[in-house]
């Protein structure tokens, strides 16, 4: 029972669970304001602003820099993960996004030509193309992360 409280009273898991949370929610309020509809199924997704892995990253860095100190071996953890979190949603899952969209393209375009054999070979669903981030994305969660982070640990 005291594990579970232990858990309860994590300053640090509840900032960046909540900064995750947060930035999920942004983007669903954001699709409304831009497309005019709500679309709950953003709360699940990834992509688009703000990034929520750069969110809970950022965040678990900041709250663990104000718990344990900026001088602590986790501080140094959280800030190299949270590096590579962020060059990852900008960089190798952005070019997914941008590969993806290329060959969802180049199917449409063979059934379009109605190319027999390769046509039939092409019977798959879209590739999901919104996977990674821009830059702004990504600064995006990071102040939303780094915010939640200082406000909550």
């Amino acid at each position: 029972m005291a594990d579970l409280f232990a858990i309860l009273e994590n300053k640090i898991l509840w900032a960046s669970l909540l900064a995750w949370f947060l930035a999920q929610a942004a983007k669903i309020i954001i699709n409304f304001l831009v497309e005019g509809k709500w679309d709950f199924n953003l709360l699940i997704g990834s992509g688009g602003f703000p990034s929520s892995h750069t969110a809970i990253v950022s965040a678990l860095a900041v709250s663990i820099g104000k718990v344990e100190g900026l001088d602590s071996p986790m501080f140094a953890v959280a800030v190299a993960l949270a590096m590579i979190v962020m060059y990852d949603a900008a960089g190798v899952r952005r070019a997914t996004g941008n590969h993806a969209r290329v060959i969802n393209y180049l199917v449409e375009w063979a059934k379009q030509l109605q190319a027999d054999r390769l046509a039939d070979n092409l019977q798959q669903e879209r590739l999901k193309e919104l996977i990674g981030h821009t830059p702004f994305e990504v600064f995006g969660g990071a102040i939303l992360g780094c915010l939640i982070g200082f406000l909550l640990a």
